[in-house]
């Protein structure tokens, strides 16, 4: 995509959130707007110029939580437990680990688990947005910078949402009465436009967006921070959701990982880095004796190193895409090699993906979620 004209200064300055929010918005936006101050990080992904996550440096999991527990006297399959599984993994697991947003991943695990669908995240995503935003449209001095290519890039999606009407409810002051969810307005604004209603005196102007907005009609109800109401309208899914969300109880999925590397050192950290009440590793040295044990294993994802003695990895992807049932198996290569040779060969014997040596547990971790979920 085109660089935008935003950049990182080197000194703090005065800054218009309002401003950069702005400069996001746009339909050929993609990717990541950071921006710094004294108190922390505040992290704003955008893809194609809606909101996809956002968050806060310093209250990253702590908010996770807080909804999660609202989340969990609404849906039956959120365990009791839930936040100190999260922390042993994404917080304990992933300290000092080269990761921007752990909390983005513990999300898509809760997705992959099952313990909350596609359309939960994406509620719970909204309702942590609203949190960020407004923090960050109180922020007065700092630098910041935007990147096109983010972590999120190769993650999954669960909403897209506007961010004007983000900010518009985030201006909307909470004694007013209630704050219409993001997607509930949006229907608003759909309905009022299907009938041609004309925009009242009452309508509330965006500063940021400088557009007349439609009234949203609401009846009292509680206030965002007492209730948790669905989207409708801003969530990736067509799955149909009632105010009660309730899940027959499932059972957590344990993914198989087969790694093949001739590194007893590499094995040991790939186990050590994989949470074994999700991943059972499994570990070859052998690259002749692993194809069999692949075969007779099924494993769900394959670590296979490139540089190995006999069979190397080229080879021995090219011999697991003519299996018929690994036609479609995740293969990662793990290599040390990061030339553009090294990776196109990767790509013409059908390997899915390529993890460069050294990797951190954030590394192993995205790349795993990037072929399961």
């Amino acid at each position: 995509m085109k660089t935008l004209p935003i950049s990182r200064y080197r000194f703090f300055q005065k800054l218009q959130p309002l401003s950069l929010l702005k400069k996001i918005t746009g339909k050929s936006v993609t990717g990541c707007l950071q921006v710094f101050s004294t108190s922390g990080c505040w992290s704003i992904y955008v893809d194609e110029g809606k909101l996809i996550y956002a968050s806060y440096s310093e209250k990253m999991f702590e908010p996770l939580y807080r909804n999660l527990q609202r989340l969990s006297q609404e849906i039956s399959t959120l365990p009791g437990g839930i936040k100190e599984q999260l922390r042993a993994i994404f917080e304990t697991g992933i300290e000092n680990q080269a990761i921007p947003n752990p909390d983005y991943l513990a999300i898509c695990w809760l997705v992959n688990q099952k313990y909350i669908s596609p359309s939960q995240a994406a509620i719970l995503i909204e309702e942590l947005a609203l949190e960020v935003l407004e923090s960050f449209l109180n922020l007065e001095e700092g630098s910041y910078e935007f990147i096109p290519e983010s972590f999120l890039d190769d993650m999954p999606k669960f909403c897209h949402l506007n961010l004007r009407l983000l900010v518009e409810q985030c201006q909307t002051p909470r004694s007013v009465g209630v704050r219409v969810s993001v997607s509930e307005r949006e229907a608003s604004r759909r309905e009022a436009a299907y009938h041609q209603t004309l925009p009242t005196s009452q309508s509330h102007p965006s500063q940021l967006f400088q557009i007349n907005e439609l009234k949203t009609k609401t009846t009292p109800k509680s206030s965002r921070t007492n209730s948790y109401k669905p989207s409708a309208y801003s969530i990736n899914t067509n799955e149909h959701r009632e105010q009660r969300i309730t899940q027959p109880p499932v059972d957590k999925k344990v993914y198989t990982i087969f790694c093949i590397n001739d590194s007893p050192t590499v094995l040991n950290a790939i186990k050590s880095y994989l949470d074994e009440q999700t991943f059972s590793v499994v570990g070859v040295t052998d690259s002749l004796k692993a194809l069999m044990q692949i075969i007779r294993t099924k494993p769900d994802i394959i670590l296979l190193d490139i540089s190995m003695p006999n069979l190397d990895g080229y080879e021995l992807c090219s011999l697991l895409r003519k299996h018929s049932h690994f036609k479609n198996t995740p293969v990662i290569m793990v290599s040390g090699k990061v030339g553009f040779l090294d990776k196109a060969k990767a790509k013409m014997v059908r390997a899915s993906g390529y993890l460069t040596k050294p990797f951190t547990q954030g590394d192993l971790l995205k790349v795993i979620f990037k072929h399961i979920i």
